[in-house]
């Protein structure tokens, strides 16, 4: 089963999911990953901070794949082949908070 994530606040519950699915306490993946129980925690407590890496390790421990796929043109959103039509303002509605 597929679990798209569209906003960051949707990362936490999945991957707690996943771990209980899979078992394991964040004991036990705090072991495996080589951390310590409390650093997993927070982790897991906020995913959407954690570096890439970081979390690309989480996904190889509970053995579960990175999919990136362009959105559904049904949904009604631009695909990389359909730009999105800029709204009034410009682009600067558009930026990241980096």
């Amino acid at each position: 089963m597929d679990f798209p994530i569209t906003t960051l606040a949707q990362l936490r519950p999945i991957l707690l999911g996943f771990r209980k699915s899979a078992g394991l306490t964040q004991a036990k993946m705090a072991s495996r990953l080589g951390v310590t129980q409390q650093t997993y925690a927070q982790l897991e407590a906020n995913p959407a901070s954690a570096s890439f890496e970081r979390l690309f390790r989480v996904l190889r421990v509970l053995n579960v794949d990175l999919v990136l796929s362009p959105r559904a043109a049904r949904s009604g959103e631009p695909t990389a082949h359909q730009p999105r039509t800029p709204e009034p303002g410009g682009l600067e509605n558009d930026r990241e908070n980096w």
